[in-house]
C-alpha cells in the first residue's frame, strides 16, 4: 500500500497574493503546500481522503487514471470544495463514486452540491454514493479502516487508521480512548499548523509532543500554514522521526 501525500497546506491565513513572506515566495518545491489530502493506492484501487478546492489539480500532477473512493474527514470547505470533479471519474469509469462520510457531512455536502442529489439528474453532474461512517471500523476496497473520533475545537473530524498507518488533520483534541486507536500505529500524520496557539488546531510542539506520547516511531506533518516557515528550516529542528510532509511526498506501508 502505498500513500501520497496530495497537499500539506491550508487556507489558514492571509491571501498569498497579498503575503509576500519568505514562505510564500520560496523557491523550494516542498514549499508549495495545497490544501491537505492524501491518496491510498492499493491492490483494489485508489481511496482519496478529502476533494479538497485543488483536488483536479492534485489528480492531474500525480496522473490518477482511477478513483474507487473517497473518505472525508470534515464538511469545511477546504475539505469538499473540489467533489464536483469526481465528474472526470464518473465519466471514464462510467459508475457512481462511493463517498464515505459522517451524516452530518453528508447534510453539508447535500446543501453544498444540491444539484447532485435532485430528483432531476442534469447530464454530466457527479454521480456520488453517500456511505455513513459512524464508530464501528469498516471495509473500502479490501481494508479495513477505523474511524478516529477527534475535536476541532467545537467540531467532531474524523481521523482514520489503516493498518499501522493513521491520518488525523483538523485537531486540536483527542480523547484519551480515541488515542488508544492510534497507538501501535507505525506511522502517523498529524496536523501542525504553526507555531503560535490555536483554537482549533494543534501548534507545532503540541504534535511533537502527542506523538512522543503515543509512542509512534515515525511522525509527519501536515495541515501546514506558511506561518510555520520554511520547510528546509523547520525539518532542521525536528526531532529524530518526525517529519515535515510536502506534496508528492509518497509512503510506503
Amino acid at each position: 500500500m502505498k500513500v501520497t501525500f496530495l497537499g500539506t497546506g491550508t487556507s489558514q491565513g492571509v491571501p498569498v497574493i497579498a503575503c509576500g513572506c519568505e514562505v510564500c515566495s520560496s523557491a523550494d518545491k516542498k514549499d508549495k503546500r495545497l490544501r491537505s489530502s492524501i491518496m491510498i493506492s492499493a491492490p483494489a484501487g485508489n481511496i482519496v481522503v478529502d476533494t479538497t478546492p485543488d483536488f483536479r489539480y492534485q489528480m492531474l500532477r500525480e496522473k490518477v487514471g482511477h478513483l474507487e473512493a473517497v473518505l472525508i474527514t470534515h464538511s469545511h470547505k477546504d475539505h469538499i470544495a473540489g467533489m464536483d470533479d469526481i465528474r472526470a471519474f464518473n465519466y471514464f469509469q462510467k459508475s457512481a463514486i462511493n463517498i464515505y462520510a459522517t451524516e452530518f457531512s453528508q447534510s453539508v455536502i447535500k446543501r453544498e452540491f444540491a444539484y447532485a442529489f435532485s430528483d432531476f439528474k442534469y447530464p454530466g453532474i457527479p454521480e456520488i454514493n453517500l456511505k455513513t461512517i459512524a464508530d464501528d471500523p469498516f471495509d473500502v476496497n479490501g481494508l479495513t479502516i477505523t474511524p478516529v473520533h477527534v475535536m476541532h475545537h467545537q467540531m467532531p473530524v474524523l481521523g482514520f487508521r489503516i493498518h499501522d498507518f493513521t491520518y488525523i488533520t483538523d485537531a486540536n483534541y483527542i480523547a484519551p480512548e480515541e488515542k488508544e486507536k492510534i497507538r501501535g500505529s507505525k506511522i502517523l500524520v498529524l496536523n501542525a499548523l504553526r507555531r503560535e496557539k490555536h483554537i482549533s488546531h494543534f501548534t507545532l510542539e503540541e504534535a511533537i509532543a502527542l506523538g512522543k506520547e503515543l509512542d509512534v516511531p515515525e511522525v509527519y506533518l501536515t495541515h501546514i500554514s506558511h506561518q510555520l516557515g520554511l520547510h528546509e528550516a523547520v525539518s532542521a529542528e525536528l526531532p529524530p522521526g518526525t517529519h515535515l510532509a510536502y506534496d508528492g511526498l509518497s509512503l510506503e506501508i
